[in-house]
């Protein structure tokens, strides 16, 4: 058996930003990443204030502000009468008053160089965990297979599940789960956009349905809601209607949606909210996803993986190098992140339970063509629209990178 210090299972930002903190720690660490690539479409693509912040703190400000990306300042919802905002970061404190919305790939490709500089990281590419090891009841490693269908064990002193909200770690570690529910999935597509069109992000709700169009450039990322568990019926009726909806809610797109040639342009998020009541084992620990499958609303799933991730980092680091790490260490980490978590968590379903369910089923003030209260309050009184613009842009209890990882601002150079 191959032998580590720590395995992370996943190279999505929880998983890399674990993994780059852990190895300046100088703790041996390996990434198991089960594709080739981090070329994936319509992942999580923000970057909040306070991932942002973090980024300089790590020393990598220079080298993310030569990435391509969008920055957006304020959120806004469509109503009959115009357009009307509902976030305004640039309320923010801070010096990141915006969100940077960034190809997933072109992050995760910036957090692997900086890893690769580090003699104790490691990143697998093409290796998928397809089971966990055991001695005497503690987890010991996983087993993995490869691309070209090698089989092998890495042992570890620990296990750090960041393979999103369908993890395998999480289920084989048999964590109880808190389930929670959703109204909606979301339809994911692209849609043409000139530059002097809305260049923030924008969302608009009707009877039956809601679209949310995020400036990618010179594109939209557009979220088409849908109640849950229609998918099939849907596709069925045929994207002529699909373009139909999408029209019904923003006239303006009709020439836009012609653009979306078929319904396998159209991608599906099966939305979940749930969260473990135990974020680890005897030997394992699950963050990000892994821990608390988060709703898009918000777009805040990111911002709450990459602070469970430096909490982790944090926590363990140095237990793990003097040989002390046990299941009391490993039980910090969900004390630290509970509470964000779980207050996030609930105003989501507040949204969704509120809003997002009687949209959907055609009987919410919106779907009805009424103002929602809370609209009309942050728009009689513009400061209050600090209060979602925090909470989006930087989060309850934000995590600040720890001494052992930060590093002055310098250029990384790209592979």
């Amino acid at each position: 058996m191959e032998r580590t210090g720590v395995v992370v299972v996943g190279g999505g930002p929880a998983g890399m930003v674990c993994g780059l903190l852990l190895a300046r720690a100088g703790v041996e660490v390996t990434v198991l990443e089960k594709h080739g690539d981090f070329l994936r479409d319509f992942r999580g693509d923000t970057v909040h204030a306070s991932t942002l912040t973090l980024l300089d703190e790590l020393g990598l400000g220079p080298s993310f502000a030569e990435v391509p990306h969008q920055l957006v300042e304020r959120m806004r919802v469509q109503l009959d009468s115009g357009p009307q905002t509902v976030a305004d970061l640039s309320r923010l404190p801070g010096p990141h008053k915006h969100i940077a919305f960034v190809p997933q790939w072109d992050f995760l490709d910036l957090l692997a160089d900086a890893g690769r500089r580090e003699d104790a990281f490691h990143l697998r590419m093409d290796t998928e965990v397809t089971g966990l090891t055991r001695a005497g009841g503690r987890v010991t490693g996983v087993r993995y297979r490869t691309a070209s269908g090698e089989t092998g064990e890495l042992g570890a002193d620990l296990v750090v599940a960041a393979d999103g909200r369908h993890s395998l770690v999480r289920e084989q570690s048999g964590l109880p789960v808190r389930a929670f529910g959703a109204p909606m999935d979301v339809w994911w597509f692209r849609l043409p956009r000139r530059a002097d069109e809305e260049s923030g992000g924008l969302a608009r709700f009707g009877r039956g349905s809601g679209v949310v169009l995020i400036n990618r450039g010179d594109y939209f990322q557009a979220a088409f809601l849908i109640r849950k568990g229609t998918d099939r019926l849907l596709r069925e009726e045929g994207v002529a209607a699909f373009r139909q909806r999408v029209t019904a809610l923003l006239p303006w797109l009709e020439e836009k949606v012609a653009a979306v040639e078929s319904l396998d342009d159209v991608k599906l998020l099966d939305v979940k909210l749930d969260r473990l009541r135990r974020w680890h084992g005897d030997g394992v620990l699950c963050i990000g996803d892994a821990a608390h499958a988060m709703s898009p609303i918000g777009g805040v799933g990111i911002n709450l993986a990459v602070q469970d991730a430096v909490a982790a980092a944090r926590i363990v680091a140095g237990p793990l190098r003097r040989g002390e790490l046990d299941q009391a260490v490993l039980a910090k980490v969900r004390r630290r992140r509970w509470f964000p978590t779980a207050v996030t968590q609930a105003f989501q379903r507040r949204i969704q339970d509120s809003f997002l369910k009687g949209t959907l089923e055609g009987t919410s003030s919106a779907a009805r063509g009424r103002v929602p209260f809370a609209i009309r309050l942050l728009r009689r009184f513009p400061v209050l629209q600090a209060v979602p613009a925090y909470l989006v842009g930087i989060g309850l209890r934000p995590e600040h990178a720890p001494r052992f990882a930060r590093r002055a601002p310098e250029r990384i150079e790209r592979a």
